[in-house]
């Protein structure tokens, strides 16, 4: 039952140059930012990195962007950190804006194995360029499509040895969903207990969907 937890280096080295992560997180927080340091030092490189946003300047993944390490980002949430606006009219970065909702349901779409979804959010603004729309009983809609990574990195509170995870307050935010729309779930804990322990009613994340836990702890933070 221990068999998915790991250390931060172990778990990171499946990560690849080239893939996409979808990693959790509003602001900071909730975001795993001991596997992210850990992607930082390991050197991958050319990411797709979908998440709300890209942290603060010279914090979170803010630290791989600066290094140069990622490719594209999409997400909802840019604003706070300057970095990505800079690098985007420089060229040096490729930015996909989503309405922060429809980012949300897009990561839920690309979990549940649905093919997309309409919705009225970016109707008639530049985010609905090139993109299909559709009239319905008078209201003009947008087709988004699902979002699926190569690997989620997600920040949780309490897991069990099997991998059942909780969160802890606002932290939670996009962590769960993500969970779901990935093929390698990498999850970042502050406390790892045995099986048994959890309250089956605090568990949002079933142990079926992750696959690797690093010790928060034992990470060195």
């Amino acid at each position: 039952m221990s068999a998915k937890i790991v250390s931060k280096e172990a778990a990171v080295s499946r990560i690849h140059s080239g893939m996409s992560l979808m990693v959790g997180g509003f602001g900071l927080v909730g975001c795993p930012l001991v596997l992210v340091d850990e992607v930082l030092r390991q050197g991958q490189t050319d990411l797709t990195v979908i998440s709300n946003n890209v942290g603060e300047p010279g914090k979170g993944l803010s630290r791989l962007l600066e290094a140069g390490r990622i490719r594209k980002v999409i997400g909802s949430y840019f604003s706070t950190n300057p970095t990505v606006g800079s690098y985007y009219r420089m060229g040096l970065l490729e930015v996909e804006l989503l309405p922060q909702g429809t980012f949300a349901e897009a990561i839920r779409a690309g979990g549940a194995g649905i093919g997309g979804f309409y919705t009225p959010a970016g109707v008639g603004t530049l985010l609905a360029e090139r993109k299909e729309t559709r009239v319905m009983d008078g209201r003009e809609f947008v087709l988004e499509r699902p979002l699926r990574a190569d690997v989620a990195l997600i920040r949780a509170h309490r897991a069990d040895k099997l991998g059942n995870l909780v969160y802890r307050k606002t932290a939670r935010n996009f962590n769960p969903m993500m969970a779901t729309a990935a093929d390698l779930v990498i999850a970042e804990v502050d406390e790892i207990v045995e099986v048994g322990e959890l309250d089956p009613e605090t568990i949002v994340t079933p142990h079926l969907y992750v696959d690797l836990i690093v010790p928060r702890g034992e990470a060195g933070d």
